[in-house]
């Protein structure tokens, strides 16, 4: 952590610049002596990844930014916001602090939190920057967290954790057994020092296979953020004795952004209705898909399924809905005489689900232009017939 960066010339010089390329910062040389433009240049990429997703860090004098990497891998304000609301108590632990956002906000939430982060150069940024936001109340170590937790006689109201994947992890499908600190070779251990577990993961883990790792999940948070599906949350609690455990579905920034609770019995026992469109069609939010909650979503809002894989709905009376609701103006068969005589040379935004072609395959074959009010959705029905559905936004 150079210092120098943090002078009051250095600054000015950054927030000058922080709008223009790094990569030209990183070519130019470095009005200052003591300060390489790389270390220029990380500043100003820090700047531009915080103005939108960590506003609180961008518009706080004196914030210490880490390597590009760091800041794609932390949390958004918003979610780590979200998180932070789930709890509250007299002393937590995160055995993966990182850059220090979501403890940012856990901090607000209890007496006490500790930060550990293996990465030194990483915690001392996470030190001077909590100093900089005015944190008090948070303790930043740079030890193993599970060799802390060994070395400590503490208990704690929250354990929290964001493992990440080791390198010799391959592909996309990984377990938590993969990831560091493993969390199911721990499990007992942790249960042995803390009321509640948090646990944060990638989306890409499947849900199922988490599960058979861990113990005592009451709840699995699937958090997307303008239906982009941002993380997945697991709260463990030590005092769980029975199966339940409940979904939740939120969709932050969106027009639906209420939690939607799930219990699992009835998600896994719920059976669909199926119909052809009616007056209006739903498009569940990517939260809810993430959770597999297909056959639930149409018993529980009483909405056709318009086939078992198109996950689509729809109804004759509109409803309050987490996701895209639209007013059907016309359902035509597919084929590309009637598509051509409709929408060809036309503008329209495209949605394929369970259908034989791409969008993009779609868009070259009838020359549909991208935008507009217009939406078709290309979809397959449970009669196994494709169609095209016309609509607009309700």
């Amino acid at each position: 952590m150079n210092k120098r960066l943090l002078d009051p010339d250095v600054i000015e010089f950054i927030k000058e610049h922080y709008k223009e390329d790094a990569s030209r910062i990183i070519l130019n040389k470095s009005p200052f002596a003591d300060v390489s433009s790389q270390e220029l240049a990380q500043q100003i990429i820090g700047l531009q990844k915080a103005e939108k997703k960590l506003p609180t860090w961008f518009k706080t004098p004196q914030i210490y930014f880490p390597s590009k990497l760091n800041l794609e891998q932390t949390s958004s304000e918003k979610t780590a916001a979200y998180k932070a609301g789930l709890f509250s108590g007299r002393n937590s632990i995160d055995l993966t602090g990182g850059f220090g956002i979501d403890d940012y906000y856990l901090s607000k939430r209890f007496e006490h939190l500790t930060h550990c982060e293996l990465n030194a150069d990483l915690a001392e940024i996470a030190q001077h920057n909590y100093k900089s936001l005015g944190v008090e109340n948070v303790t930043v170590t740079s030890k193993n967290s599970i060799s802390y937790l060994e070395g400590s006689t503490e208990k704690y109201d929250l354990i929290y954790t964001d493992p990440s994947r080791r390198h010799d992890s391959k592909g996309k499908v990984f377990m938590l057994k993969d990831c560091e600190p493993n969390i199911p070779e721990n499990l007992n251990f942790l249960l042995g020092i803390a009321d509640k577990i948090l646990i944060k993961t990638s989306p890409l883990l499947d849900i199922t296979a988490a599960l058979s790792e861990l113990r005592k999940v009451v709840t699995i948070h699937c958090v997307a953020v303008k239906n982009e599906v941002k993380e997945l949350l697991w709260i463990i609690d030590k005092n769980q004795n029975s199966d339940s455990i409940d979904y939740i579905a939120v969709n932050l920034d969106s027009d639906f952004d209420e939690p939607v609770v799930i219990a699992n019995t009835k998600l896994n026992h719920a059976e669909a209705i199926y119909g052809e469109p009616h007056a209006y069609l739903y498009e569940p939010n990517a939260a809810l898909l993430k959770l597999g909650a297909f056959n639930w979503i149409s018993e529980n809002y009483k909405l056709d399924k318009l086939s078992a894989n198109a996950h689509l709905y729809t109804s004759e009376e509109l409803i309050a809905f987490p996701g895209r609701r639209f007013q059907i103006d016309s359902v035509i068969n597919y084929s590309k005489k009637e598509v051509s005589k409709s929408f060809k040379n036309t503008q329209a935004n495209i949605t394929t689900r369970n259908f034989k072609e791409s969008v993009s395959a779609l868009r070259k074959k009838f020359k549909i232009k991208d935008g507009g009010e217009t939406y078709l959705f290309f979809t397959t029905l449970a009669n196994n017939s494709t169609v095209v559905i016309k609509c607009r936004k309700s």
